[in-house]
């Protein structure tokens, strides 16, 4: 086991494309820690560039106490799981297992003993002297991981390596993960475009765009404490809302004016927020989460702060419903919303792509309400508002205010 530094590590291609931008990054020895980011933001490369398969242009990487820039992969001891499984089709489960440790010279007795104690740990031992041609999606990629256990490396690096499940199993797969971690405490690098599975399994995640680090922190820091408007709007499903407020203030408080709705924010609020004096009377961006808001008629926060909307859509879940409805006042332009837009599409072109369904002077939010609301298509609900979840951004840079990371 071993931590893992990267010091400024940069990769830039042919033609001057940079896809790692001067990224810091420290992994703690036996931690998990997640990269995720929107495709093409640089995870994998980096991911890459720890395991030796990409060079690196410039910055240092550590693996425990030494520099391994120009170590070939064989020698960095680390064990890779690729989201294609990379099994040899005419060797059985126990060969496949077997065969990295066959070409290391380990001893016989110790192959078999390490490939037993895999499959045991992961439910391989009844498909031991099957081929990969009759195992299902999710028992190739368990030999996968075994394939990797078996070598008892300082490192694991994972490539999206359950990406090619479906969603059960990933649900399956993300639990075993799990406890795998738990017992093995083997420094783990895993790289994703789901949040889901960056959120549940990562001891901390590092958030990318465009090859440079958002934000790296805790799953519930990150959801709870975004950096900036990027990460706020990247983590979390739905998405969180966002809009230009004018912020005033009021009497012993302040309040948030957009569109025809005003939202009262204590004085006790404000002072929480360092900084957010210094916004009064200016233009902010506000962000809400779907979560932060409940029918007020099930809520009884019939005295408390609401928003009336019309539910132009709502998404009946079973355990909740999301409430889809306008908000009279134009889509937020700003590079990262845009960003997100483009990722949440496919469109690299597009700004505002994906933020203008209510149309070009409307916003389109999302509400997440209990599953009790009576809230039908073209209704009208009071949305309760959980103000002390409230997000606040500058206006032009993107950055939260008050954040303290």
């Amino acid at each position: 086991m071993a931590k893992i530094v990267l010091d400024g590590v940069d990769k830039v291609y042919s033609g001057g494309v940079k896809a790692v931008d001067n990224l810091n990054l420290e992994i703690n020895d036996s931690e998990f820690m997640v990269l995720v980011g929107p495709s093409g933001c640089g995870k994998s490369t980096a991911l890459r560039m720890i395991a030796g398969l990409e060079e690196i242009t410039g910055g240092d990487l550590y693996i425990g106490d030494d520099v391994v820039n120009d170590r070939p992969p064989k020698d960095r001891d680390i064990a890779m799981v690729f989201q294609n499984y990379a099994l040899y089709p005419h060797m059985t489960v126990e060969q496949n297992l077997a065969f990295g440790l066959k070409l290391r010279k380990i001893p016989k007795q110790e192959i078999q003993k390490r490939v037993q104690d895999a499959a045991s740990m992961l439910g391989l031992e009844s498909y031991l002297k099957r081929r990969p041609a009759a195992l299902s999606g999710g028992q190739r990629q368990r030999v996968a991981m075994g394939r990797a256990i078996v070598r008892e490396p300082q490192a694991f690096l994972m490539d999206e390596p359950l990406s090619n499940l479906d969603a059960k199993l990933r649900v399956q797969m993300r639990a075993s993960l799990n406890q795998l971690h738990e017992r093995l405490s083997v420094t783990t690098v895993y790289v994703t475009h789901d949040q889901t599975e960056a959120m549940t399994l990562g001891d901390r995640v590092a958030v990318l765009r465009d090859g440079r680090l958002q934000q790296v922190d805790t799953p519930k820091n990150l959801f709870d404490h975004p950096a900036n408007l990027f990460v706020a709007g990247f983590i979390g499903s739905p998405a969180m809302n966002f809009v230009n407020a004018e912020l005033q203030k009021d009497g012993s408080g302040a309040v948030l004016k957009f569109a025809e709705h005003s939202l009262a924010v204590p004085q006790s609020m404000v002072d929480a927020r360092p900084g957010l004096r210094d916004y009064m009377g200016k233009e902010i961006i506000l962000g809400i989460r779907p979560s932060d808001y409940e029918d007020a008629a099930i809520s009884g926060n019939g005295s408390g702060v609401t928003m009336d909307a019309i539910a132009d859509v709502t998404e009946e879940l079973g355990t909740e419903i999301n409430v889809i409805f306008s908000v009279n006042a134009p889509p937020v332009r700003h590079e990262e919303a845009a960003a997100l837009a483009a990722d949440a599409t496919g469109d690299d072109e597009g700004e505002d792509s994906g933020l203008t369904l209510g149309g070009e002077d409307k916003s389109l939010f999302t509400a997440r309400v209990s599953p009790r609301s009576a809230v039908r298509p073209g209704g009208t609900i009071s949305l309760a508002v959980d103000i002390s979840q409230l997000h606040y951004f500058d206006k032009d840079s993107g950055l939260a205010i008050g954040h303290s990371g």
